[in-house]
């Protein structure tokens, strides 16, 4: 029996860096030693919407394996519908400083996923107390949860936290896929949107214009017009569409923001220090990649960005490669900031991976890739991809489940001992109630799966770990 939480140690002091990618949307971390220390994995749960709580310690054990006797807790991220509907859509997860709070990236707000089958709906930030998360006491409950706070935008995904403030892109356009370029400053006390920052429209290398939409928005102008709710439309391109976002520092100590602009397939550079001004042109630079931009992390020296090539936005085609961006490069528009892409999931350049939502060890020697249609992860070494290694990839592992189905793997974070990666998977399907999302553990010393978890969530996606 697992114990209450009012009797777990004190939390590990962490210093972290938050970024995502729906993302991580993923934890970079690392802590100092404590003696005899728990591990809990929070994955959220997405279309079924709770946060699920898993320890490590029961997911490891060989009698749990593929089962789901790890899941200690499944705490609600918004309040049930007044027909006692469940409601909520969580992606992305992080983790405050102290290891006491988690923020909970609700893609379309407090919404009912049977119902809700559009893109677009309003970005919601969810704010749980970690130690109710971890209460057996507290399964199935919203008795973690503490508040909601608005992301400033539609389709919210990406996000990364300042001692005051979250960070957050916003992906989306009201009911539509398209037309996002928004990226917004919440307080993390009040929840006040404090300022916003405007993504231009359009790229180079699309080859055509985006009139009709004045960036900063200025009055009387309305929200972006003419665009598909259901579907691209003719000017799909035209907005960046930022999902993952990620906060890097040049040699000078300066810093900057990067997001992964599905729209209009490349990397934005913010000066955050602008930003943090209330210029909302704080947008800087533009680095192209090779499509799909989606997940996005940070090493923990904060000097290199990692960017997945996941699914174009524009046609159904997906990426098959991650790539490195120089920070100090990037600060200054440099053409050569990508100073590395690596092949991932496949050794053949035409196959489709997918790569998803990355994480880098803490002592930032590996790159931990889920590789979403190819049912594998990655592990690339970064002073290899570096070098030019074309042999950078060091290991791919294999993910399968116990009836044959697709795994679909997509959220990643890492123990701060760098020991195992947890990964997130599974697709999403009706009704979603259903309870069919799997979490693997990977031992990275042994490069193989230790442990799988069933039964967490529909469609899961952000991973975070906490330790008491």
């Amino acid at each position: 029996m697992f114990r209450s939480a009012k009797s777990f140690k004190p939390a590990i002091i962490m210093l972290i860096l938050f970024v995502s990618a729906p993302g991580g949307w993923v934890v970079s971390s690392s802590a100092q030693e404590v003696i005899d220390q728990d591990t809990y994995i929070l994955v959220a749960g997405r279309r079924l919407p709770f946060v699920y709580a898993i320890s490590l310690e029961a997911a490891l054990d060989p009698v749990n394996n593929n089962t789901s006797n790890a899941i200690i807790s499944r705490s609600k991220v918004a309040l049930d519908r007044l027909d006692g509907q469940l409601l909520g859509d969580p992606a992305n997860l992080i983790v405050s400083e102290d290891g006491r709070t988690l923020y909970v990236i609700n893609h379309h707000g407090s919404i009912d996923n049977g119902e809700f089958r559009q893109h677009g709906g309003r970005g919601q930030i969810a704010v749980l107390d970690v130690d109710e998360i971890i209460d057996p006491n507290n399964n199935r409950t919203a008795n973690a949860l503490l508040r909601h706070m608005d992301s400033g935008g539609f389709g919210a995904i990406g996000a990364v936290l300042l001692p005051d403030m979250l960070i957050i892109s916003n992906a989306e356009n009201n009911l539509t896929e398209d037309g996002g370029n928004r990226i917004g400053f919440v307080d993390r006390r009040t929840g006040s949107l404090r300022g916003t920052v405007e993504l231009p429209l359009g790229s180079a290398s699309h080859g055509f214009d985006c009139p009709d939409y004045p960036v900063p928005y200025v009055s009387p102008y309305g929200p972006p017009r003419n665009l598909a709710i259901l579907s691209s439309g003719p000017t799909f391109g035209c907005f960046p569409n930022p999902n993952g976002l990620a906060l890097g520092r040049a040699s000078t100590g300066r810093r900057y923001l990067f997001t992964a602009n599905g729209g209009t397939n490349d990397v934005s550079v913010m000066d955050l220090e602008r930003a943090l001004e209330g210029d909302r042109l704080a947008e800087i630079h533009r680095i192209p990649n090779q499509l799909g931009a989606w997940g996005i992390t940070v090493t923990p020296n904060a000097r290199h960005i990692v960017v997945a090539h996941g699914g174009s936005q524009q046609e159904d085609v997906s990426g098959n490669t991650i790539s490195l961006i120089n920070v100090d490069r990037a600060s200054i528009g440099a053409s050569d900031a990508e100073v590395a892409r690596i092949l991932v999931g496949t050794d053949d350049p035409s196959v489709q991976t997918h790569p998803l939502i990355p994480s880098v060890t803490s002592d930032g020697r590996e790159l931990i890739v889920p590789n979403l249609l190819v049912d594998n992860v990655s592990i690339v070494n970064i002073e290899l991809a570096l070098a030019g290694d074309p042999g950078a990839e060091v290991a791919r592992i294999p993910l399968s489940r116990s009836n044959g189905a697709s795994v679909r793997p997509k959220g990643s974070a890492i123990t701060a001992n760098g020991k195992y990666a947890v990964i997130s998977a599974g697709p999403g399907s009706r009704p979603y109630s259903q309870e069919i999302g799997y979490v693997y553990v990977i031992d990275l010393e042994k490069r193989s799966v230790v442990g799988t978890v069933t039964g967490v969530g529909n469609d899961p996606y952000g991973v975070a770990i906490v330790y008491r």
